[in-house]
């Protein structure tokens, strides 16, 4: 195909967007490659949508390498299905909802689990009909409360998801290792640094699930890793437990007085003037966060958090540990009056005391653990209270934040922490949406049996973010050959009608070759304003022709290295392709 730059419909820019906060966002819309066309929607223009379907192409080509068929799904779809499942509540006011004239509730689809798992319903009923799996590439719709980063976080996004039907768990493991072994090749293929990571199911339910991240520093997911090849994103971390401790002999718990302490450090510098000896530090004060929860149906419920004073409540992890609830600040001490703001205790918390307050800690605190903490009296702190003697809780919580070197899971050594975007996803959901909706098959006995399933996503849109987040650099976009919109960027300079002449045939050649040509050929834009249209655009080899041609010689340039050489006019072409094929 030949793409000429005096017809294609592309604009150039050369200052940056006033709303574009990472470089993906700056370059895509200074390129020419999108707009934007509502808060957290864009346009495609001509060249980024080359891009996004090249992008869709590889994802296409594997899935259906692995066996996957594509079908696909309407963006507006009814409310019942996800009534039946509950996401209709859980959801919130992350769906865009609506109602046809006859008063009927719809949704914009922000994901399809339910119409696949009906669809398999629809049609097949027997072990003999599975394993099958099904995908599509579709546009998804999310009300985002704070859209950001260009194509990384939007409202309206493209997505392939793919979901795998099996008779039994061991059939679900198979398909679960087909999809990750896919995904691999997929982001290979697009080239693009990856990291597995384990992740928490939350609001999808089931037994496993692993993240696919591209580490980058712009990145809204945190993970960390060890040298011995622990990886997991920082929701999905578990403790290390400590050990419990034997109860008998240890002091009784006492109360000082502690005026002016509402915080932990004012706290830790009283405590080191009373008992100078004792090395007390932050870590050894039970802090006790109050937070509100919001459950699907509405009602609110306080909960307080216990946890070492010198962590803080990371509130990604504590609302994947309570979904489908949404986390709230907590301000009505009014109606709690066992709650004393700075000085809570424990004495008074838990789903059976006074307060009824349901009380989860840290999975540090265990029996045996002595603590500095409040009271329930204002200025007076209470030391040498000890967990499992002077008072219990109702459950644990993995909502402490995790800091560097703390020790992985796994004994594999300490923890880094690095900041990536989520590309891929990957859920054994089991039986969750199955027995939601009735989806069941005949087994080898005749005996129904309940279907399991998977459910794996991978992020289209956002990957041509990503792509062009990881490989630009100061003058532009740097494509990968895999996506570019075009192999080569033919550049035509000066005004000579020879150069022009020798460029369309070189063009010509190429196209007739079986490559994507961007030529440009604009006869009054001067040779410096094509040359920075060339570097911001971006495609993996640049030629010019220009003075050089007198002299019978062409440049070709690598875009991603920079290096140039000089080729022989006779043969050009040969010399094009054979840059671009390897």
């Amino acid at each position: 195909m030949l793409l000429t730059m005096s017809t294609l419909f592309v604009r150039t820019l050369r200052d940056d967007p006033a709303d574009a906060e990472v470089p993906s966002h700056r370059l895509l819309a200074r390129g020419g490659y999108i707009r934007r066309a509502a808060p957290g929607g864009f346009t495609w223009l001509p060249l980024g949508w080359r891009v996004l379907r090249n992008v869709e192409r590889i994802v296409r080509e594997e899935m259906d390498a692995m066996g996957a068929q594509e079908v696909h799904f309407p963006a507006l779809l009814p409310r019942e299905p996800y009534e039946a499942t509950g996401r209709w509540t859980e959801y919130g006011d992350n769906v865009f909802r609506l109602q046809d004239r006859k008063g009927a509730d719809f949704l914009l689809g922000p994901t399809h689990e339910e119409m696949f798992t009906l669809l398999v319903k629809d049609l097949y009923g027997s072990y003999k009909d599975l394993p099958v799996s099904l995908y599509q590439i579709q546009t998804k719709y999310r009300d985002e409360a704070r859209p950001r980063a260009g194509l990384f976080r939007t409202r309206e996004f493209v997505m392939k998801d793919s979901y795998s039907f099996d008779v039994d768990d061991a059939g679900l493991d198979r398909s679960y290792a087909a999809h990750r072994e896919a995904y691999t090749r997929v982001f290979d293929r697009l080239g693009l640094e990856y990291v597995i990571v384990s992740a928490t199911s939350g609001a999808m339910g089931g037994s496993r699930s692993e993240e696919f991240l591209t580490p980058t520093a712009i990145g809204e997911d945190t993970f960390v890793r060890s040298a011995g090849g622990y990886a997991a994103n920082v929701e999905a971390v578990t403790t290390v437990v400590p050990a419990s401790i034997p109860l008998e002999g240890l002091p009784a718990a006492h109360v000082e007085d502690t005026p002016d302490t509402p915080t932990i450090d004012t706290l830790v510098a009283v405590a080191a003037e009373l008992f100078p000896d004792a090395g007390y530090t932050a870590a050894h004060t039970l802090k006790n966060v109050v937070v509100q929860l919001r459950h699907p149906d509405g009602t609110a419920e306080p909960v307080v958090i216990g946890l070492p004073g010198d962590r803080e409540v990371d509130t990604k992890r504590l609302e994947a540990q309570v979904a489908p609830a949404e986390v709230e600040p907590f301000t009505d001490f009014a109606a709690h009056p066992a709650l004393i703001k700075g000085y809570i205790g424990p004495q008074v918390l838990g789903e059976e005391s006074a307060s009824g307050i349901r009380y989860l800690v840290d999975p540090r605190v265990v029996p045996g653990t002595r603590w500095i903490t409040g009271a329930n009296e204002p200025g007076k702190h209470v030391f040498d209270l000890t967990a499992g003697r002077d008072f219990t809780w109702d459950g644990t919580i993995e909502a402490a934040e995790v800091r560097a070197g703390d020790p992985a899971p796994d004994g594999s050594g300490p923890l880094e922490l690095a900041r990536g975007v989520e590309m891929g996803h990957v859920f054994a959901l089991g039986r969750k949406y199955a027995e939601a909706l009735d989806l069941k098959v005949l087994d080898e006995n005749g005996k129904l049996v309940t279907v399991t399933m998977g459910s794996y996503g991978i992020g289209v849109s956002r990957a041509v973010a990503a792509i062009a987040e990881s490989t630009h650099d100061e003058l532009g976009l740097v494509w990968p050959r895999a996506v570019a919109p075009a192999d080569v960027h033919l550049v035509a300079t000066g005004k000579d009608a020879a150069v022009f002449e020798a460029a369309r045939s070189l063009a010509d050649e190429l196209v007739a070759a079986g490559l994507t040509v961007l030529y440009d050929d604009r006869p009054k834009v001067s040779p410096g304003v094509k040359f920075k249209d060339a570097e911001l655009l971006g495609m993996p080899t640049i030629v010019t022709v220009g003075r050089g041609l007198a002299e019978g010689v062409l440049e070709l340039r690598d875009r991603a290295t920079g290096e140039r050489r000089d080729i022989p006019v006779e043969g050009a072409a040969a010399a094009v392709l054979a840059e671009v094929r390897g």
